[in-house]
């Protein structure tokens, strides 16, 4: 096939989260050609002339979607898929309709409730509707992935959700809600679109390590995630092996998994994030449908524990594109 690898149009000097896109575009790409396919690279604009002549000149069979960001924020990620269904070109991955119910996590949340997955309570500005004064909170980014945001100082006291989430919007603008802070193991669960419904992968745990100092919330950090040097990023490692050590959690990930894509139609490939408290109680945090897919990434890694290397896992997602 002729694949385009479409990407977020990223600046050299942008921060590690958006620069991670071309990593992944440049893994996409390289897998796809390893597997026999043409997999020319091009950045999104959201301008449907400059699309329509992208798609004129490369003539893909089908859109390989690595936006992960317009605008450099991700509550603009739905404008690609948008724009290509206008267009009819087959695309990997979420809809514009999925991008819009899980890129704004209380609305997503609010989805969850109504279809009986158990979620964390939340409260957003600015009336604060529910918020307990004495309970701990998690400040969170209401329309962005990556962790953006989220340091140790995200988890304040009810009383503090205000102020913390203004010194958010000051300091990164968007929109921010207070969840209920689950303290608790931390659970990312890849999903896939298969030919008898969602496959889910092996069950990754994110691990904090013996040195974790008392106090000091256990988080998957921005640093975590993005900051080699820090302790929060060596501090936390994935790891497998809950299906053989604990299989009534296992097997609750894995239903609520699967209820959650069914409840939002999901398509391609998403990640779902969870959180069990001390009675082993999952609680769904969010979707993140074209969750990150780099070589080094949670979803490759979850389809390498289940055997499947990652020049295939791509080579399965584009040719999925083509059924979707």
């Amino acid at each position: 096939m002729r694949v385009l690898v479409l990407h977020s149009d990223v600046a050299p000097d942008a921060p590690p989260d958006e620069l991670d896109t071309l990593d992944s575009a440049a893994a996409v790409a390289d897998a796809l050609e390893k597997r026999g396919h043409q997999a020319p690279k091009a950045a999104f604009a959201p301008d449907m002339a400059f699309l329509k002549g992208l798609l004129d000149t490369h003539k893909p069979d089908v859109v390989f979607n690595v936006v992960e960001s317009v605008f450099g924020a991700g509550i603009y990620s739905s404008l690609a898929p948008a724009m290509l269904d206008r267009l009819g070109v087959p695309y990997t991955g979420a809809t514009a309709a999925h991008f819009a119910a899980t890129t704004d996590k209380p609305f997503g949340k609010n989805v969850l409730r109504v279809g009986g997955v158990v979620t964390p309570h939340w409260a957003v500005g600015p009336g604060w509707d529910g918020l307990d004064a004495d309970a701990l909170y998690i400040v969170k980014a209401a329309d962005e992935d990556s962790s953006v945001g989220i340091d140790d100082a995200s988890v304040v006291p009810g009383s503090e959700v205000r102020a913390r989430a203004e010194h958010c919007r000051k300091k990164f603008g968007g929109r921010w809600f207070a969840e209920a802070y689950v303290d608790g193991r931390e659970f990312n669960i890849a999903v896939m679109a298969g030919e008898g419904g969602p496959t889910v992968f092996p069950l990754a745990e994110m691990r904090f390590n013996d040195e974790w100092p008392d106090g000091k919330p256990k988080l998957v950090s921005f640093a975590a995630k993005w900051e080699e040097d820090t302790f929060d990023y060596s501090g936390s490692q994935r790891r497998f092996g809950c299906e053989a050590e604990e299989p009534e959690l296992a097997r609750q990930l894995v239903e609520t998994t699967k209820k959650v894509w069914h409840l939002f139609s999901l398509r391609g490939y998403a990640r779902v994030d969870y959180r069990v408290d001390a009675d082993g109680k999952p609680w769904v945090l969010e979707i993140n449908p074209n969750c990150c897919i780099s070589t080094d990434a949670g979803f490759a890694a979850a389809a390498e524990q289940a055997g499947i290397s990652y020049d295939e896992l791509i080579n399965r997602v584009a040719l999925a594109a083509l059924h979707a």
